[in-house]
C-alpha cells in the first residue's frame, strides 16, 4: 500500500503550480503628480509551501521611480483560508536604500475581503507596518467594483524617509473594472491618499503636498 499512497500524494496533493498576478499597472493623473504605479506579484510552489515575490512602486512621468519595493517570501498555508508569510524586503528609490525582515498574514477574511498585513524590521532598526484590505464586487459577470484601503504604521519617527510614528499614511481607493477575459480587465478609478501625524509635518517641511485625489487608468492581468 505504501507505494500506492505515495503515487496518490503525488498526483493529488503535490503538484507543483504558479501564478503571476498585476493587479494594478497604472496611469495616476493628479494635480501636479501625474505618473504611473504598479503592484504585481508571484508564486510558485505546492498547496502548503510556495515561494511568494511581490513588488510595487511608483514614479512620476520622465522622472527616476521615486519608490520601488521587492518582497521574495516563504508563504506557509495555515489552513484553506490563510498563509503565513515571512521572507525579505528591499526598497529603491530616490531616498535611502533599506533592508527589511518580513512576517506577515494573508488570506480571506469573512464576507470574502482579501486581507493582506505584515510587520517590517529594517536593518538600521526601523520596526513598520502595513495592512491592506480589497474586496471584489460583482455588478455583472463581467463588470467588477472594487473598494480598497491600505494604512501604513511606524514605531517611531524615521526622519531620512520622511516617516512619522503612528499612522503615516492612509490611501483609500476605488477601482471599476471590465473583464473581457478572467485574464485581463482594464480599469478605471480613484484613489485618495493622505500623509497623517509626524509624516505629514515632515512633508510640511520639506514644501510637499499631504495628499489629494487622483485619477487612475489601468490594466490587471494574470497568467
Amino acid at each position: 500500500m505504501a507505494p500506492a499512497r505515495e503515487i496518490v500524494r503525488k498526483e493529488h496533493g503535490d503538484i507543483k503550480s504558479g501564478m503571476i498576478l498585476i493587479d494594478q499597472l497604472e496611469a495616476t493623473i493628479g494635480e501636479g503628480k501625474d505618473g504611473f504605479a504598479w503592484k504585481a506579484e508571484g508564486w510558485y510552489g505546492g498547496d502548503i509551501n510556495r515561494l511568494w515575490v511581490k513588488t510595487e512602486g511608483e514614479s512620476r512621468f520622465g522622472e527616476n521611480p521615486e519608490h520601488v519595493e521587492v518582497q521574495a517570501l516563504w508563504n506557509r498555508a495555515l489552513d484553506p483560508w490563510w498563509n503565513l508569510q515571512a521572507g525579505l524586503r528591499q526598497d529603491f528609490g530616490t531616498g535611502p536604500d533599506r533592508t527589511y525582515a518580513v512576517l506577515g498574514v494573508k488570506g480571506l477574511a469573512p464576507y470574502w475581503f482579501e486581507i493582506d498585513g505584515a510587520l517590517f524590521v529594517s536593518n538600521k532598526g526601523d520596526v513598520t507596518a502595513r495592512i491592506e484590505a480589497e474586496y471584489d464586487q460583482r455588478l455583472t459577470r463581467r463588470l467588477v467594483l472594487q473598494p480598497r484601503a491600505e494604512l501604513n504604521f511606524a514605531a517611531q519617527d524615521v526622519a531620512e524617509l520622511g516617516i512619522g510614528s503612528g499612522l503615516s499614511t492612509a490611501e483609500l481607493g476605488l477601482r471599476l473594472r471590465y473583464q473581457f477575459v478572467p485574464e485581463f480587465a482594464p480599469y478605471v478609478g480613484v484613489e485618495y491618499e493622505r500623509a497623517l501625524g509626524g509624516t505629514a509635518d515632515f512633508r510640511r517641511t520639506q514644501g510637499e503636498k499631504l495628499g489629494g485625489w487622483n485619477f487612475l487608468i489601468g490594466i490587471r492581468s494574470w497568467f
